[in-house]
């Protein structure tokens, strides 16, 4: 497996930390109620059904927020692949602090190994054809660096990051460059281009074969056929002829992106990948010390006084 490219840690502490304090602004009340402040505990992050994981460096964010005592012991490596019933990581340290980090980590690490494994689908369908799988804009609000490094676990690439990144010249776009109808096509990208620095990559959509020549003419990077059915995505490639690398969009399902990729086109953005993702059933079973049981029974008695 190749190395995968880690999260922004700023990103990654940012968003662990609004959803702690989303989840426990003012503390967990319950488990500050029933569990006694030094009560210690184990917990399994179990699978419930197979996959591809992804949210080691989360789960370790969490509990390093949370108590940087409690000891997380990852089982599998980002990436790997793995069966029902199976661990994926262990925990022990203090009860509360597993019980105040749970559902955090669970909702993020459910949440990323259900988009690694779908882009893993995704992947495999597209295999020995050359085409590269990546995702698109189409995030949560606020868990972008998380769910793009989640599809580089299940094997795909990430398309630009944010709308600062590159220039990508979408259908609403070119309609309003060209309204005043002073300029071609070809013209008004030229003279966008122009404008550009060197390292900024320029990628245009177009959703009519018609639109090809006039964009190609004018330079660009990379041009996404929109839409296009089969026959019209081959047909694209020809034309292009390593002109520009050829990105297909539009309609990628698991169910069609095995036949895109067999058209010869260099690049497959699905929005699938990340927007319409199921979260994976992953379980975190707590088991407490002996001693740690004894102290809660006997609170539960009256025999201990809470603590705060």
């Amino acid at each position: 497996m190749n190395p995968i490219q880690p999260i922004d840690g700023t990103a990654l502490e940012r968003t662990v930390a609004g959803a702690l304090a989303e989840d426990a602004p003012w503390g967990d009340i319950t488990s500050n109620t029933l569990i006694p402040a030094d009560a210690s505990a184990t917990a399994e992050l179990a699978a419930r059904e197979p996959g591809f994981f992804s949210g080691g460096p989360v789960l370790t964010e969490v509990f390093r927020q949370v108590d940087p005592s409690v000891q997380v012991d990852l089982k599998i490596e980002d990436g790997a692949d793995f069966a029902a019933g199976e661990v994926l990581a262990v925990l022990s340290g203090n009860a509360r602090a597993i019980l105040l980090g749970e559902r955090v980590a669970l909702n993020l690490v459910q949440r990323l190994s259900g988009i690694a494994t779908q882009t893993a689908a995704f992947v495999a369908e597209a295999a020995g054809t050359g085409a590269r799988l990546v995702d698109t804009r189409k995030t949560t609000p606020g868990l972008r660096a998380l769910e793009r490094y989640a599809v580089r676990c299940g094997g795909g690439h990430n398309h630009r990051y944010s709308l600062s990144d590159a220039v990508m010249a979408k259908d609403n776009h070119l309609a309003v460059l060209t309204a005043d109808g002073t300029r071609d096509l070809t013209e008004a990208l030229r003279a966008a281009k122009a404008k550009l620095p060197h390292t900024v990559h320029f990628e245009v959509e177009v959703d009519r074969a018609e639109q090809i020549e006039p964009v190609l003419a004018a330079g660009v990077d990379t041009i996404m056929l929109d839409n296009f059915g089969l026959d019209e995505l081959r047909a694209g490639v020809r034309q292009v002829a390593g002109r520009a690398l050829v990105e297909a969009s539009g309609n990628v399902r698991l169910e069609t992106v095995g036949a895109i990729a067999r058209t010869g086109v260099d690049i497959i953005s699905s929005g699938a990948l990340t927007h319409s993702v199921r979260s994976l059933d992953l379980g975190l079973d707590i088991r407490i010390s002996a001693e740690s049981a004894g102290r809660v029974a006997a609170r539960a008695a009256g025999g201990e006084a809470a603590s705060s």
